[in-house]
């Protein structure tokens, strides 16, 4: 299509051969082959070999092939601009825990830095992100291990968990506790939806007995005025922990190896993820 364009603009086989790079064999090779895979004639030809004319179904042809030529251009231009991130969008799905101590820092930055970029936030719990993940409906998702589902990950931290203790609570003096020493106290838990409160339910089977559930909370401040009103104790992640000082709180370290905040940033597997999204990807060592 370029070299047919460049033909009946240039007017010589001889010009347009210059301006394509190519030998005036294989350019007339090329309209040749066109011709016969559309079935038409493109050109008028003289005694010359050209009358440097297209035909009334070359100038169909040679229409079409300017837009598509234009069309070209454009989306050469909209992907430059997504390099440039000058442009786009980025989807991206976020917990409620953990998400102002992580990443609201690297959001802040990537704003700073990409302000083009159209940035739209789904807050959920770690599962349902996973499935907004695994629906299109989002392209980055920050969650927890282990995954539900078989994705693409990149991983961003590993923090022990704490136990949130009312100061008067018997074991709040403690350097640290293992998950059976909780056995009889009830427990603050997260809702449903969060993929930390799935583990803990999990660990506490293993430890030998079912948590006694005093309340199921999507903040963690709203947890620790639980705590710290002497409703029961909670589990969190320290990186958390640490942000959250509450009056007649105290915050002891959980022994256990297994059960961690292991958090990761999940696409689907396979997919070709954005420009706007490899560069959120590539901010998070700054950061992290």
């Amino acid at each position: 299509m370029k070299y047919f364009d460049e033909i009946v603009s240039s007017g010589s086989y001889a010009r347009a051969a210059e301006r394509v790079h190519v030998t005036q064999p294989a350019l007339s090779k090329a309209i040749r082959l066109l011709e016969e895979d559309l079935g038409v004639p493109l050109l008028e030809r003289g005694r010359r070999g050209v009358g440097l004319r297209p035909t009334s179904e070359g100038e169909v042809v040679l229409r079409h092939a300017r837009q598509l030529l234009e069309g070209r251009e454009r989306m050469l231009s909209e992907l430059k601009a997504l390099r440039g991130l000058k442009g786009g969008e980025l989807r991206l799905g976020l917990p409620s825990l953990g998400s102002a101590e992580i990443f609201a820092p690297v959001i802040a930055r990537y704003r700073e830095r990409y302000p083009l970029v159209d940035l739209h936030l789904l807050e959920r719990g770690g599962e349902a992100l996973e499935r907004a993940v695994q629906a299109g409906q989002i392209e980055l998702a920050a969650t927890i291990l282990p995954l539900l589902n078989d994705m693409e990950m990149a991983f961003v931290r590993d923090d022990p968990l704490v136990v949130a203790l009312p100061r008067t609570h018997s074991l709040a003096g403690r350097r640290r506790l293992v998950l059976a020493e909780l056995a009889s106290t009830p427990l603050v838990l997260f809702e449903g939806g969060f993929v930390l409160n799935r583990l803990i339910h999990e660990a506490c089977t293993a430890a030998g007995f079912q948590p006694q559930v005093v309340a199921r909370i999507g903040q963690p401040s709203f947890g620790l005025a639980l705590v710290a009103a002497g409703a029961g104790a909670m589990l969190l992640p320290a990186v958390v922990a640490a942000h959250h000082a509450v009056e007649g709180v105290v915050m002891v370290p959980l022994h256990s190896a297994e059960l961690r905040w292991r958090l990761v940033l999940v696409w689907r597997k396979g997919g070709s993820l954005s420009f706007a999204a490899r560069a959120f990807l590539e901010m998070l060592p700054e950061h992290i």
